[in-house]
């Protein structure tokens, strides 16, 4: 068997030639350093991204409050819709009695009412006062409509009491009181036209629809009055 006799500076030449040159080295050298470089800015850059976007603690109790908030409000305009109907249907009894009594128009005449009928209308408006005591705080838009129907609501049973009084009274006196007591019930049906229309819009914001829960009102008493949408419709 053959041998092959190299020689000493042939191995040194051959070592040489199998590394790479020294400018290729130096580019491989700079390319995996502006990889390296790259690599560690994206970890830093997502890292501080990620840090300032993150919400903090603060921010998360304030979501969840807010979101807490939100909900605690659309369960209390659901309730305070069912307490406006429910007093709706107990006064429109009681207006309906002062609307013969009294009429706004004045074209009508007085009709027949007895002490038993005005004390009916005095416990059913008693009773619908009651409803809106102790109020539960809520979001601004529903407090605003909950304070104007129980303002309006604390009216009519100031209009039945002056109503009370004005029958124990006669000539211009009685006059004067049956005349208060006319503008004492225009101010609160439009008092509750206005808590009517605030309920309306929170329960499309909350998305129940539209509720219609107006108090009859006559012709030129300047009530605001229920728009034209479906019952339940969401169209604002």
């Amino acid at each position: 068997m053959s041998t092959i006799d190299i020689r000493p500076q042939e191995v040194a030449t051959i070592n040489r030639l199998r590394q790479p040159p020294p400018v290729r080295r130096a580019m491989r050298g700079r390319v995996l350093a502006l990889i390296a470089a790259f690599t560690l800015g994206a970890i830093v850059a997502g890292g501080a991204v990620f840090g300032m976007t993150r919400p903090s603690s603060i921010e998360r109790t304030a979501d969840r409050l807010r979101a807490e908030s939100a909900l605690r409000d659309k369960t209390q305009i659901k309730t305070l819709t069912e307490l406006a109907r429910s007093t709706r249907a107990r006064l429109v009894p009681v207006l309906d009695g002062l609307g013969r009594a009294m009429p706004a128009d004045g074209t009508a005449g007085p009709v027949a009412v007895t002490a038993a009928d005005v004390e009916t209308w005095q416990q059913a408006a008693a009773a619908a006062v009651q409803g809106f005591a102790d109020p539960p705080s809520g979001e601004t838009a529903t407090n605003v409509a909950r304070s104007s129907l129980a303002s309006a609501v604390r009216q009519i049973a100031t209009t039945v009491d002056t109503y009370a009084a004005a029958r124990d009274l006669t000539g211009p006196a009685r006059t004067a009181a049956m005349d208060l007591a006319v503008r004492q019930r225009a101010d609160a049906l439009f008092t509750w036209s206005i808590g009517a229309t605030a309920l309306d819009a929170v329960n499309i914001d909350a998305g129940y629809g539209h509720q219609h829960v107006f108090l009859p009102t006559s012709p030129g008493e300047g009530a605001l009055t229920p728009d034209t949408e479906p019952e339940g419709s969401h169209h604002s």
